[in-house]
């Protein structure tokens, strides 16, 4: 959410940024946001006089009945006033909702290392780790590779609930877990608490930390009950310290959360609708800060390494994008994408995204610190990153396939798994 101080005093750096979007079409929203802010001031004002003039009407008409006077008259006056603060209490209520709404609408204030472009093939390079592996053979992608080991069952997955379900089987599901136990023992490692959030949220938690307009028509509603299933750990963890103000000598808060997560997928018709990389439920490995914004910047770039150290220890080719406007979406002011090739499909694929949303959760879910005892609570800063999900199960297989058809695991990964050193059949 934006600072309505950021509205009355710089508006351009809104219509800035909402042009370096490409979200021309929004600019109306900065002057109705505007014109209800002094609106509901200049009501607010108004509104604050009747009650005085309410008030000291009211201490009058004591003293005068008291003296045994006749009021009728300061009666129907103060009837009068009471009707008037009726209808200028229903205009600030008016102007008031309607100026939160657009300031929630409006996306965060991009930072200016963002880079300019249209969609994610304007994100830019920032840098890369390994080359692709190489092969005596046709590399087969992760979808043949497990079915083919009897590990995946796509068939019976959508038989019971639909497209992208699937049943994963025998020491392929040691792997997935090996992979998440792996990036939650490494962030720990790191200063980062491990938390198990609730898998469900109300609304109001929940809009505090995504733009539901936006982000609603990609959760699972459960029916007849004002919860919704996570789509990450992020969103219950920043969500934690709603309406809290924390301890300063406490930050940052680093958490390492751990979840299955649960995606609509919505407007992703065609898109990877076979195999695992683009599901309805999937597992993740989340970081997650609260951190004053003099630590935030720093703190961003750790947690991107902290990702990328978990990618590199498993021999993952990848490459880390800083993505540009067109493509960061409304919450977060600066995003690294880290990206994984794909051998069969020859291209790097988002694996992790990592995010400083500076204050504008925390300005939605009232979470603040305060630098010293008596003076003023500020925002803090909320960041998150994935540290390792599903996804990264895609990458392994397909980058250590052998020519047998077996898949061999990792070392980092094989105490996980029990000293297996391949999927094999």
């Amino acid at each position: 959410m934006l600072d309505v101080k950021l509205l009355r005093e710089s508006p351009d750096v809104i219509r800035k940024d909402l042009v370096k979007r490409g979200l021309n079409g929004e600019l109306h929203l900065v002057d109705e946001a505007i014109q209800h802010d002094q609106q509901w001031r200049k009501s607010k004002t108004e509104l604050e006089a009747l009650k005085h003039k309410q008030n000291q009407l009211t201490v009058e008409i004591a003293k005068q009945k008291k003296a045994g006077k006749n009021v009728d008259e300061r009666l129907s006056g103060l009837k009068e006033i009471s009707d008037k603060i009726g209808t200028l209490s229903t205009e600030v209520e008016s102007h008031a909702a309607r100026l939160n709404e657009i300031l929630m609408s409006l996306p965060n204030i991009l930072h200016e290392t963002v880079p300019i472009g249209k969609d994610d093939t304007e994100n830019v390079v920032v840098r890369i780790w390994g080359s692709p592996p190489r092969f005596d053979f046709e590399p087969k992608n992760h979808i043949d590779i497990l079915t083919n080991l009897g590990m995946l069952d796509e068939e019976r997955g959508t038989k019971i609930a639909g497209a992208r379900f699937f049943f994963l089987k025998g020491d392929a599901v040691k792997l997935e877990h090996s992979i998440m136990r792996y990036g939650l023992d490494l962030i720990s490692k790191k200063g980062f608490l491990p938390v198990e959030p609730p898998f469900m949220m109300r609304r109001d938690a929940y809009s505090g930390v995504v733009d539901m307009n936006d982000f609603g028509s990609v959760i699972y509603k459960i029916e007849q009950e004002d919860l919704y299933m996570i789509a990450t750990s992020e969103h219950p963890l920043v969500a934690m310290h709603q309406d809290e103000i924390l301890d300063q000598d406490s930050l940052p808060i680093k958490y390492c959360g751990f979840s299955p997560c649960f995606r609509v997928e919505a407007g992703t018709h065609g898109k990877d609708t076979k195999g695992i990389f683009r599901t309805h439920q999937f597992y993740k490995v989340e970081q997650i800060a609260f951190a004053k914004p003099s630590q935030s910047w720093a703190l961003h770039e750790t947690m991107i390494a902290n990702a990328e150290e978990i990618f590199q220890n498993l021999g993952i080719h990848h490459r880390v994008v800083n993505v540009c406007t067109g493509d960061i979406g409304t919450v977060a002011a600066k995003k690294y994408d880290l990206e994984a090739w794909i051998p069969a499909q020859a291209r790097f694929r988002e694996m992790v995204s990592c995010s400083n949303c500076t204050d504008y959760q925390a300005r939605r879910l009232h979470i603040r610190y305060r630098e010293r005892p008596g003076e003023p609570t500020q925002l803090v800063h909320t960041l998150n990153s994935t540290g390792v999900s599903t996804r990264a199960l895609v990458a392994i297989v397909e980058n250590f396939q052998k020519k047998n058809g077996n898949v061999a695991i990792p070392k980092p990964l094989i105490p996980y798994m029990d000293g297996l050193e391949e999927l094999h059949q």
